[in-house]
C-alpha cells in the first residue's frame, strides 16, 4: 500500500490536477506533476495503486522498462509509489470516477468538478486520464468456473503458492507464455494449452516457452476440471481427437479480459473503437483541459507499452501545467535541477 495520503469517502478536495487511474502511468504522472509543483490527486476504482499490474500480474516479470532487464510488477509499482510520494499526492482509491462537469472560473480557463462513486468531490483545474483499459474483468474459463479460488486463478498473486505443483496454463498470449516461463523453475510440471496453432504472444517469448521444458499443446482446449474441493485433474481435448486427463492442482486461465470505460463513456470524448480516447500531440483530448496518456489514449502510430505511457504522461502533465498557467514554461527543466517549477495558479 502507498505511503501517500489516503482519505475517507465522501470528502471534498481541491487540487490543481486529477489523474484518473493509479496504474504505473498514473503514478509516474503524479511524480511528474509534483516536479511541476502541482497539487495532484489520483482516483482509482481499485483499492491499491498499480492498476492492472497490481490486480492481475504482481509477480509477472516485465522486460520492456528502460534500464531494467527484468522487474516484477509488484517491484515496479512499489518503486513508482516511492517516487511519487516525494510530492505527497492525494490517493482516492477504491472509488470510481463517475461524472466530470465544467465549472466556469470567471477569470481564466474553466475548472472541473469530478464526482466519485462514493460521493467524493474533487475540484481541479485540469484532468489527465490514465485509466489503462478502463474497468477490466478476466475472461472466464467455462470448464472450470466452479474451481475459482480453489486451484483456478486468472493471474499469479504469489509464485510460492505454485511451488511443487502440477500447473496447467490456458491461453496463447503474452501473459500465458510469461506465466509458463515464471512457473517452470518452481513447479513440478507446467503444461500450456492453447486452442489455436498460432500464438498471439511475442515470437521470442513463444520460442522461449517451447525450449524451457514445459509441455505445449496447441489446437486443444481444457474441457473439464475435476477434484474433490480443489483441483485434482484436468481434461484436455485436442482438435479431432479423444480427450485425455492430466494431473493438476493449479490452473491459470490467462485468456485476456473484457474492458469497459464505464461512466467516462458519457463525458463527451471523441472515442476510437468505442474504448480509446483520441488525443493530439499534446496528449489533449477534444475536451479543453482534459488529457489522456497510456493504453487508454489513441493517435496515429500508437504503440501500447508502459514505457511509451511514461513519456505520454510527462507530455500530458507539462501541457496541463501550461493550461493551468499560460505563462508557465512547457519544459520545466531536467529532473537533476534542485527545485521543481513553481505551482500553477489554482
Amino acid at each position: 500500500m502507498t505511503s501517500g495520503e489516503q482519505t475517507p469517502s465522501g470528502d471534498r478536495h481541491e487540487v490543481d490536477l486529477v489523474l484518473v487511474g493509479a496504474g504505473p502511468v498514473g503514478l509516474y504522472g503524479a511524480y511528474y506533476a509534483g516536479v511541476r509543483g502541482l497539487r495532484v490527486a489520483l482516483v482509482d476504482s481499485l483499492p491499491e495503486p498499480g492498476g492492472q499490474v497490481t490486480a492481475m500480474y504482481p509477480e509477472k516479470p516485465i522486460f520492456d522498462i528502460a534500464g531494467f532487464p527484468s522487474v516484477r510488477g509488484r517491484e515496479l509499482v512499489d518503486n513508482l509509489v516511492e517516487q511519487a510520494d516525494r510530492y505527497s499526492p492525494l490517493y482516492l482509491l477504491g472509488r470510481q470516477a463517475r461524472s466530470l462537469e465544467s465549472v466556469p472560473s470567471g477569470d481564466g480557463p474553466d475548472r472541473f468538478r469530478l464526482t466519485a462513486s462514493d460521493g467524493t468531490v474533487i475540484d481541479c483545474g485540469a484532468v489527465v486520464v490514465t485509466g489503462g483499459i478502463g474497468t477490466f474483468t478476466p475472461r472466464p474459463l467455462p470448464a472450470g468456473e466452479d474451481f475459482l479460488g480453489r486451484g483456478l486463478s486468472y493471474f499469479v498473486p504469489s509464485l510460492g503458492d505454485f511451488t511443487g505443483t502440477d500447473v496447467v496454463v490456458v491461453g496463447g498470449g503474452d501473459s500465458a507464455c510469461d506465466w509458463v516461463l515464471a512457473l517452470k523453475p518452481i513447479a513440478r510440471s507446467v503444461t500450456l494449452v492453447h486452442r489455436r496453432t498460432a500464438f498471439r504472444a511475442h515470437a521470442a517469448t513463444v520460442d522461449a516457452v517451447r525450449s524451457c521444458g514445459a509441455t505445449v499443446m496447441t489446437d486443444a482446449q481444457v474441457t473439464r476440471i475435476e477434484g474433490n474441493g480443489t483441483i485434482e485433474k484436468v481434461e484436455v481435448t485436442p482438435k479431432n481427437q479423444d480427450p485425455f486427463v492430466l494431473p493438476a492442482q493449479r490452473v491459470v486461465a490467462a485468456l485476456g479480459f473484457l474492458a469497459d470505460l464505464g461512466p467516462m463513456r458519457e463525458w463527451g470524448f471523441d472515442l476510437h473503437d468505442n474504448r480509446h480516447l483520441m488525443v493530439d500531440s499534446r496528449m489533449a483530448t477534444d475536451l479543453p483541459g482534459v488529457y489522456a496518456a497510456g493504453d487508454i489514449s489513441e493517435y496515429p502510430g500508437k504503440v501500447r507499452l508502459i514505457s511509451v505511457g511514461f513519456g505520454e504522461v510527462a507530455t500530458a502533465v507539462n501541457n496541463a501545467a501550461v493550461h493551468l498557467d499560460p505563462e508557465a514554461s512547457l519544459f520545466p527543466g531536467h529532473s537533476t535541477d534542485e527545485a521543481p517549477v513553481a505551482a500553477a495558479a489554482a
